[in-house]
């Protein structure tokens, strides 16, 4: 095989391989904006529909501002997946934590279907974010 087609070979996979990456994190960031935003203006119908009514006000909102800043982060590692590759791995841990609350929750009786939904979408993400960081790790050659 020629040296040309060879570094074009590595050179097509890597480019891959990031947009890959950039792409995950970029579909994820939007999607938790999207997600998460409104839900700033929603407390009081969270209570009516998933009762009771939020007693703690500050975990609530503390909860959605975290979850905002980290959508933050998935934008910024979209940027440029290769100078923020390690900041993938809170990401995931990010995901799965909650991701997985929601599978015990659920299991318990203490959560609506509807929200274990969420939470199965968090996994998927998660799985995407580990599917990433091994995708863009350097070429150890």
């Amino acid at each position: 095989m020629r040296e040309g087609t060879v570094l074009s070979a590595i050179y097509h996979k890597m480019v891959t391989q990031h947009t890959f990456a950039k792409r995950v994190f970029l579909v994820a960031g939007i999607y938790g904006l999207a997600v998460l935003f409104p839900q700033y203006f929603m407390e009081g119908q969270n209570g009516r529909d998933f009762p009771p009514p939020i007693n703690h006000p500050e975990y609530f909102y503390g909860f959605i501002g975290v979850a905002l800043a980290w959508q933050m982060v998935f934008l910024l590692i979209a940027r440029d997946v290769q100078r923020y590759r390690l900041f993938m791995l809170p990401a995931v841990l990010e995901k799965f934590t909650w991701g997985l609350a929601t599978l015990v929750l659920y299991a318990q009786g203490r959560l609506a279907f509807v929200v274990l939904g969420f939470g199965i979408v968090d996994l998927i993400l998660g799985t995407l974010f580990l599917f990433a960081f091994y995708a863009t790790q350097p070429d150890r050659r």
